[in-house]
């Protein structure tokens, strides 16, 4: 072969007929690229081009990317031409989006020099889909999934897009990062999505490095976590990941960590507000692993040091007695780190070189750097095993831990897990260690350099885990199942203690295991004694009551399953010796008992069968004879064969039998004479129970014989019989199979077992089918047992020798598509040579079946067994090739979860063991069944499914259900059949039909409704099949059977009509292909390996091509036009019920699209639905309207405009985003306001908010003048017929009347707001018609505005907001007339507001003013202006009118700072507003206002409101406060009585307004004025109360949250010393509910911003200094306070125990005490504790604080500690009190585990400690 495949499948070497699948690849692909290439060419998408496309997704699933690397270029740039048509059909356009993802799946296929794909063309698509203009008016309907599939499409292509792309994306997005504006989530989202990270490093300069600067400041400098942080932070992880030691990221470690950390959303402190956004923009768990892992390494180890700063802060939280919604993120952390780590390794150690950017010598992982990762994060997993939420993502993660460290991961676990197999009281306790040890069993048992001890610990676990396997818990017996499965496919069971004589040069451990494995024989008799009791526990006469179900509970089978499969492991692994014990024992055990066939048999059939599959010549030799006597002796009278109920002993014998015969064919020939006899006496015994056995039995024989399978498993190739001397197994402890030499032993169909099944099945099939022949001539008289007894035996004998018969024969269905192109079907080879000369059973099954079922139709429909026989044997006859589609699925799924749970991610390169490789080639076979005949639809399969379309409508339940499953399994199978299928199943549907029953109608609803994974028949997305179906539901509407008085109809009805309309999918009407798709398509053709025979078209077929493809686009209009009018006749039909007229008007709702305007006709129907009586249907009309307004949108011409021109200012060097020269000319300004004509016209409007903020795009266009745009103020007759209809309408006062009625009806109560879709729908009618409708609607508006009802003023709120929107074109006489008559509308309502319209009005200013100019809507703005606190109408309107100001000063965002100065100016002096109401509005409007002043990088000073000015306005006003020592009580009533009050009440005032402020911001602003909060610390130190009291007055409650708010605020570096000089300046304070209150704003902003304090030392010792100082306080609660905070920070590591503190300790413990003088008693309760008192009292809260720091371990410091503290145990108040607190503590939090705990203290500790924790002062 001249060329070499890009990637092969390699199982494929390894099936038995490997050497014939290159010539067949061959061809395949051949064909594919052959017929592919030339459908293109004829422009022909569909059938041909979509029909060899999904070849090609076959040809990958069955070869990998098995051609050439020209070829995968050409395919790649096919369908990448494909995907990108610009009106391509949405379902085509994912098919082709899917197939070009797996193409280019493995990037290093292809390097960047074998391809490059641009990246314009994926971002207009996204753009015109995820960004959709027209989607929400309902023009145009996108799948669910589309989203994901195209942003993985983006991620395959970014790889290979040219290296100008930076640059070009750059310039393209960054005009949207306007902070403030909706556009910079897309900004950011774009960037994260399609920034190019992998260029190589000669190409850095034009890759990240030009916006890695821009961008990582933006991440740093904002604080209050937008949207689209997360976003940012996903792209840096992939930066760091893609190019790993090209940056460096030092400087911002400890920010990113801080970050980190804040975003797991720990609680901390006693009383924390949680802020709503923290949740839900917290960063990906994922990337930020990514992040972490790809920065580690390098020459500085500062990110290790902070990763272990990180977990010693939040191990405790791992502990099992902590549980909170956090748990998730952490555990995610937990098992995402060691893959990411083990990732990274195999990438830098073992992954074979490509294209993409090593990562450099300096910066790879070296030993060191690995073995500090693990040990910073074993601490914390080894606690998470135990947790509440699952021990999983603990043994994942120890799992890779394992594979880097075993020495350090392993130990500890099994310390763990030795006790917990000796406990019986903690089950959980042994589930998790158990799970974890399965983790790290192959790290375990190779033991490899690192950990050679290992392997010595596998026996002693596996004789410990037995008891596990125990029938009284389920958990643990399925998990001990695994256990021991897991070890022993890895080790060889042999007993090798004879060698220990034989050979002298073994090593300790082989020594070790040498003697060790003469264990192992006893391990297996034990374990079968274990399994033999668990049978025994579980018979059905134990389990059940006589009235139960006899079958098994699907615990039961789980039970089986793993017992089965455990032991068959057992026994594939051991030597011969131990095999013949087990033989001896379970054939003993099966022998010497009689079982229940249902639950207990079949566990001991299992586990005889996994003994004769191991060895089948002993094993058979001892069991069939046995058996086969015992059936022979009990059924040789023949009364046995008529009896109802048989011998027990005989079922069992039966039900052994046909398990132990599924094994290896070719030693099952022996018996076959015995096997004939005991099949002659047993397959017609009356009882169904016995004959059903006996049907396995041939069943069995029949697949044994014919089908291809492995038949060992063993873990090395050849087995252990070989002698010792040759070969020592311990060797092959946990070793890898090799996929080179698999040696994998296949059982082929030899020919003389092909003979024996066709001997079967001539003895026992042909008989059977000649009697149901002659039944159903009526020639036959048979009973319905009889019967069901011959389809029983004609079933099993199809599944057992499907493999040998040959698919159905017959001719193609002809005529369903026509097509340009071959769409033929590819046969595969799977091993088996049919044998044409002998009859093929499917064909005469196929036909006896379909005459039976004929029959018994007819006669006998109630026979309902027979019937779900007869559909199991038609879909087998149709599908069955010799595996099920579902089992294979289910076994591909298992082996993945296998596969996962014991690969080495660290070497990967296939390093499995050999059973799973096995497995995995045995998977590529059964594939190659399933996708075998491929999916033609012949005549044959025709007639079988109408069959199963007749009894999908039979009038039995259960009958229908079963067939309508295998009726969609046939559906999806066969190319195109539903096309044939349709119209049948409409027949029942037809209203002129009398003859249809109801059953049959509901059958053939549920037909068209499939399920819910297949194909739905009612929706498939081609014109030609929707045309019948939608008509025929309205339609089915008049039907005789139809009854809407049958709610299961009713039901059925409205869960079609949901699913079409879920599913729709706007389907094409344009099916053009561009040239540049033609192109490619002649390249693949050309292409040579493999060449193809294809010739090159002529050109008459090329014009035929482009002329059928003109027709096809012709034809889809003309079937879109007649559907739209097939449903308006449906509907217009008399006495249709009203149920089928919603559903038609929900269907041509569908139908509305943004490429073709809907027919006249239909546009009348809606307009007049607008006045419908339903409201379901005017809700649809409404939407429908707006969207055909749409359609009608004339287009408005744009010219270029040039803002450096327009601003007369240069255009700036370097990016500047904000306030600049160039972009002065946006803003707002009263004094050049246009007023008039000439300056309207003169003005030039920039509509959206955000161009020019950041930087201004790079063609930018405004809408031209008015008299180049369509014309306005058009009379009738100028309009198109469209417009007509709609006019006509609109300016007929009676149905503007009567539209105006239904609009102003409320429909929910008090649930209704503002409806987007009615404000769409007046915005299109003044957009289209300008003021052609205000003569008819004004007096509406003007009655309206006097009715204060709440759905009256929503309707006005609805109508004024679409006018002022609408009216963005208008001129400007107009525009000045429509404000004339708004402007009195707008005082009106805004005086006459309410609690229930407020929302309303909000909306409807802040959607009036959504990308507006603000120089366009200046009436606006300078009516809401005019007094919005004028305290008129009470507190309560002027709070409305604020929200509604904000409303619209919002929008508008940076473009109107001289309108947030005068409101700022407006209100300073009425910030003492009494009224709460007002004041939470006041603090929200503030928020508003000073939202534009943000500190971003290179971002001008603002020209809005600066908070600094402000601030220091404010302070002046509240020095009273600041000044005052006394409590701050809120004394202040409210009441506006007295005017003179004092400074200081009006400080108060001001004060709760600026806390509203300041909580309002918390959660909204970017950035966070921290110098200008910090000035106000203090006084809310003083203010916030100590307890938890909800009694308080607002004004302290508020302080409280503001300061808990402030505190988990995020800081910069540079404002660290300023807060700490705040809190020290507090110390100091006065009252101690400031100093109580430091501490608590302490604990939390420490944590919050831990990496950042510990990056400066000095922040740590200030903090320390403070904690300490505060212990020796006065106030005993501020002490204790201290005590709680310094603990906590002890446990998240910020502080140590070192020396210098504890001695500090120690020394304050042994302060004196002042004597007790015998007089004071008495007055003891009113002293003043003296000074000495006090600081002993804190040497001894200092200890207690750090015996509390660590509630899970005993470190080496504490015992000592202990001592030091109990000696204070008589000590006066508080002292005693704080130690006897401890103890209780410390005896509560180590009582778990004391028995380990116990281990650190001396005997003489443990004495004194035993006797303080019981002593009676305990109880004291």
């Amino acid at each position: 072969m001249a060329w070499s495949p890009q990637k092969e499948i390699v199982y494929n070497k390894l099936l038995p007929y490997g050497e014939r699948l290159e010539a067949e690849a061959a061809r395949f692909l051949e064909h594919i690229k052959g017929n592919l290439a030339r459908a293109v060419q004829l422009r022909e998408l569909w059938p041909g081009g979509l029909f060899w496309t999904r070849k090609l997704s076959t040809y990958i699933r069955l070869y990998g990317r098995k051609f050439s690397r020209e070829d995968h270029v050409l395919f790649i740039k096919l369908l990448y031409e494909l995907v990108t048509i610009p009106k391509l059909e949405i379902s085509m356009m994912q098919g082709f989006a899917r197939l070009l993802i797996n193409l280019l799946k493995k990037k290093e296929l292809l390097s960047r020099d074998d391809l490059e794909l641009p990246w314009r063309p994926l971002y207009e698509m996204l753009e015109k889909i995820l960004y959709s203009k027209t989607e929400h008016l309902g023009l145009n309907w996108f799948p669910n999934s589309v989203e994901s599939v195209l942003k993985t499409l983006v991620k395959s292509c970014r790889p290979y897009f040219p290296e100008d792309a930076t640059a070009e994306m750059l310039d393209e997005w960054r005009p949207l990062m306007c902070p403030f504006d909706v556009t910079m989530q897309k900004a950011i989202t774009y960037f994260e999505l399609f920034l190019p990270t992998t260029l190589p490093p000669e190409l850095h300069h034009t890759g990240f490095k030009l916006w890695f600067d821009e961008f990582i400041g933006l991440w740093v400098s904002v604080q209050n976590l937008p949207q689209w942080e997360g976003h940012l932070v996903n792209l840096f992880a992939r930066l760091a990941t893609d190019n790993i030691g090209y940056i460096d990221w030092d400087p911002y470690v400890p920010k990113i960590f801080t970050r980190i950390l804040r975003s797991l959303n720990l609680p901390v402190g006693s009383n924390q507000v949680v802020v709503p956004r923290f949740l839900t923009n917290a960063y990906d768990v994922g990337h930020a692993v990514m992040w972490i892992t790809a920065m580690m390494g390098g020459p500085s180890k500062l990110v290790q040091k902070h990763l272990s700063g990180l977990f010693n802060s939040i191990a405790s939280f791992y502990h099992p007695s902590n549980n909170g919604r956090w748990l998730n993120k952490l555990m995610k952390l937990l098992q995402r780190l060691p893959s990411s780590v083990v990732r990274r390794l195999h990438r830098e150690r073992y992954k074979k070189v490509t294209w993409l950017t090593p990562v450099p010598e300096s910066h790879k992982l070296t030993d060191q750097d690995v073995t500090d990762f693990v040990q910073c994060i074993i601490q914390p997993v080894l606690l998470a095993m135990f947790s509440k939420t699952g021990s999983l993502e603990a043994a994942q993660a120890l799992q890779n831990l394992a594979l880097m460290r075993p020495e350090l991961v392993i130990p500890p676990v099994l310390e763990k897990t030795y006790p917990a197999l000796e406990t019986l009281t903690e089950p959980h306790q042994l589930t998790a260690t158990l799970s974890c040890v399965i983790g790290v069993a192959r790290s375990l048992v190779s033991g490899g350099k690192w950990f050679p001890e290992g392997p010595t610990h596998m026996l002693p676990l596996l004789m410990r885990a037995l008891p596990g396997v125990d029938p009284n818990d389920f958990s643990k017996c399925m998990i001990t199942f695994q256990f021991i499965a897991t070890f022993s496919t890895l080790v060889p069971l042999v007993d090798c203690s004879s060698v220990l004589q034989e050979r002298d040069d073994l090593s300790e451990v082989e020594r070790e295991l040498c003697s060790a494995s003469a264990e192992f024989e006893d391990f297996v008799l034990q374990f079968m004694d274990r399994c033999f009791g668990l049978i025994e526990s579980s018979t059905l006469e134990q389990t059940r009551e006589e009235t139960e179900t006899e079958k098994m509970t699907h615990l039961e089978s789980l039970v089986e399953l793993g017992l089965s499969s455990t032991f068959s492991t057992i026994l594939t692994q051991c030597s011969k010796d131990i095999f013949k014990v087990a033989l001896e024992k379970v054939f003993n055990f099966a022998v010497s008992n009689i079982f229940e066939t249902r639950v207990a048999g079949r566990m001991v059939a299992d586990m005889c069968r996994a003994a004769v599959k191991c060895r089948p010549e002993e094993s058979l030799k001892l069991f069939v004879p046995h058996c086969c006597s015992v059936i022979t002796h009990l059924t040789g009278n023949d009364d046995v064969l008529h009896d109802e109920e048989l011998d027990k002993e005989l079922l069992w014998n039966l039900q052994l039998l046909s398990e132990i015969t599924r094994v290896d064919g070719k030693k099952l020939l022996l018996y076959r004479e015995q096997f004939g006899k005991i099949l002659q006496r047993t397959l017609h015994l009356t009882c169904k129970q016995g004959y059903i056995l006996s049907c396995n039995l041939l069943h069995h024989l029949l697949r044994s014989a014919t089908l291809i399978y492995p038949t060992e498993y063993c873990s090395v190739p050849g087995g252990f019989d070989k002698p010792l001397s040759e070969y020592f197994p311990i060797k092959d402890w946990g070793k890898p199979g090799d996929l080179w030499n698999l040696d994998i032993q296949w059982h082929v169909p030899s020919s003389e077992e092909i003979n024996f099944a066709f001997y079967l099945l001539d003895t026992f099939l042909q008989p059977e089918l000649t009697k149901l022949e002659q039944y159903a001539h009526g020639e036959l008289e048979m009973s319905r047992d009889d019967v069901q007894q011959c389809l029983a035996i004609v079933h099993n004998c199809l599944i057992g020798s499907g493999n040998i018969l040959p698919p159905l024969k017959g001719e193609r269905v002809a005529h369903l598509v026509p097509s340009l192109v071959s769409l033929e079907e590819t046969k595969l080879y799977t091993g088996v040579e049919y044998d044409l000369s002998r009859e093929n059973y499917r064909e005469i099954i196929a036909r006896v079946t379909r005459k039976l079922l004929r029959y018994i139709l007819d006669n006998s429909e109630d026979d309902t067994k027979s019937l779900f026989l007869i559909i199991k044997i038609i879909s087998d006859v149709l599908q069955f090739q010799g595996s099920h589609k579902h089992e294979f699925d289910s076994r591909w799924k298992s082996f993945n979860l296998v596969k996962k749970s014991m690969e080495n991610r660290l070497q990967g390169k296939k390093q499995h063991i050999r059973a799973l490789l096995i497995d995995r080639v045995m998977l590529q076979h059964e594939l190659r069944t399933l996708t075998m005949e491929g999916c033609e639809y012949k005549t044959s399969h025709q007639e079988m499914i109408r069959d199963l379309l007749c009894l999908s409508t039979s009038s039995y339940g259960q009958v229908r259900t079963k067939a309508q499953q295998a009726f969609f399994t046939a559906l999806g199978t066969y190319n195109f059949c539903c096309r044939d299928i349709i119209p049948l199943v409409l027949e029942f549907l037809r209203p002129e039909r009398h003859d249809v029953t109801q059953k049959q109608f509901k059958g053939a609803l549920y037909c068209l409704l499939g399920n819910h994974s297949g194909v739905c028949l009612a929706n498939l997305h081609d014109w030609d099949c929707i045309a019948q179906t939608w008509p025929a539901i309205v339609s089915s509407g008049l039907s005789k059977a139809m009854s809407l008085e049958k709610p299961s109809i009713v039901r059925l009805f409205d869960d079609l009509a949901e699913k079409i309309h879920r599913q729709y999918e706007t389907i094409g009407l344009d099916f053009a292909v561009p040239e540049k798709c033609v192109e490619v398509a002649v390249l693949l053709q050309k292409s040579g390996q493999p060449s193809s025979e294809f010739p090159a078209l002529q050109s008459e077929e090329i014009q035929l091509g482009i002329q059928r493809q003109k027709e096809k686009n012709a034809e889809a209009l003309r079937n879109y036009e007649n559907l739209v009018n097939m449903l308006l006749d449906c509907v217009e039909q008399r006495n249709l019920p009203w149920k089928f007229e919603h559903i038609s008007i929900g269907f041509l709702s569908l139908l509305l699209r943004d490429d073709r305007i809907l027919p006249a006709r239909a546009i009348k129907f809606f307009v007049q639905c607008l006045n419908h009586d339903a409201i379901v249907v005017r809700k649809v009309a409404i939407s429908a309207v707006a969207g055909i307004l749409k359609q009608l949108k004339r287009t408005h011409k744009k010219v270029l405009i040039c803002p450096y021109e327009i601003s007369g200012s240069p255009k700036p060097s370097s990016i500047q985003a904000g306030d600049r020269a160039d972009n002065q000319w946006l803003h707002y300004n009263s004094q050049s306001l246009p007023k008039t004509k000439e300056a309207w016209e003169s003005c030039c409007f920039v509509e959206k908010t955000h161009w020019g903020y950041y930087t201004w795009p790079q063609t930018m266009t405004v809408y031209a003048p008015s008299e180049q745009q369509p014309k306005l103020g058009r009379r009738r007759d100028e309009l198109t017929e469209a417009e007509q209809i709609i006019y006509d309408h609109f300016s007929d006062p009676k149905f503007v009347e009567q539209l105006i009625k239904f609009l102003s009806l409320e429909d929910r109560k008090g649930k209704d707001k503002f409806n987007p879709r009615r404000f769409c729908l007046f915005k299109g009618l003044f957009r289209n018609f300008d003021d052609a409708f205000l003569p008819v609607l004004q007096p509406h508006l003007e009655q309206l505005v006097t009715d204060s009802h709440e759905s009256t003023q929503r309707c006005l709120a609805e109508i004024i907001a679409g006018l002022i929107r609408g009216s963005k074109h208008w001129t400007f006489v107009k525009v000045e007339k429509l404000w004339k008559l708004l402007c009195p509308l707008l005082r009106t309502a805004l005086s006459n507001i309410t609690v229930e319209t407020y929302n309303d009005w909000g909306t409807c200013i802040a959607t009036s003013c959504e990308s507006r100019d603000p120089r366009k809507l200046h009436w606006l703005f300078e009516l809401l202006l005019e007094s919005p606190l004028s305290g008129e109408g009470g507190s309560f309107v002027d709070a409305c009118r604020l929200y509604v100001l904000q409303g619209g000063l919002a929008q508008q965002e940076w473009r109107v700072p001289e309108l947030l100065h005068r409101l700022l100016k407006y209100m300073e002096p009425k910030l003492t507003q009494v009224y709460k109401n007002v004041r939470e509005r006041i603090g929200s409007v503030l928020t508003y206002i000073f939202m534009i002043d943000v500190s971003l990088p290179n971002t001008a000073a603002t020209k809005s409101p600066r908070v600094h000015e402000f601030t220091t306005r404010i302070l002046e006003n509240l020095k009273p406060l600041m000044e005052a020592d006394e409590e701050i009580q809120n004394h202040v009533m409210e009441e506006n009585g007295v005017d003179e009050q004092d400074e200081r009440t009006q400080g108060i005032k001001l004060l709760k307004t600026i806390l509203k402020w300041l909580m309002a911001s918390a959660g909204r602003s970017f950035s966070t004025a921290v110098t200008e909060q910090l000035q106000l610390l203090p006084l809310f130190f003083k203010i916030a109360p100590v307890e938890n009291d909800n009694s308080y007055d607002e004004l302290k409650r508020d302080a409280k949250m503001c300061l808990s708010l402030m505190s988990q605020g995020l800081l910069y570096p540079q404002q660290v010393p300023l807060v700490l000089q705040v809190l020290k300046q507090t110390a100091r304070s006065s009252s101690w509910h400031a100093r109580y209150t430091i501490l608590t704003y302490l604990q939390t902003m420490v944590f919050y911003n831990l990496f950042i304090f510990l990056n400066s030392s000095e922040a740590v010792n200030d903090i320390r200094w403070l904690v300490i100082k505060l212990l020796e306080d006065e106030q005993l609660e501020v002490r204790e306070m201290a005590a709680t905070t310094l603990s906590g920070l002890l446990q998240c590591n910020f502080l140590t125990m070192d020396g210098p503190m504890q001695t500090h300790f120690e020394h304050l413990c042994k302060m004196r005490l002042p004597k007790k003088r015998k007089r004071d008693l008495a007055s003891v309760g009113d002293t003043i504790p003296s000074g000495d008192l006090v600081k002993r009292h804190a040497g001894v809260l200092g200890l207690s604080a750090c015996i509390l720091s660590s509630p899970y371990n005993v470190p080496t410091w504490m015992p000592q500690l202990l001592m030091d503290l109990s000696a204070h145990l008589n000590d006066p108040q508080p002292i005693e009190m704080t130690v006897k607190k401890t103890l209780s503590n410390f005896r509560r939090t180590h009582h778990d585990n004391w028995q380990e705990h116990k281990q650190q203290f001396t005997d003489d500790q443990l004495l004194v400690l035993t006797d303080l924790l019981v002593s009676p002062c305990y109880y004291a």
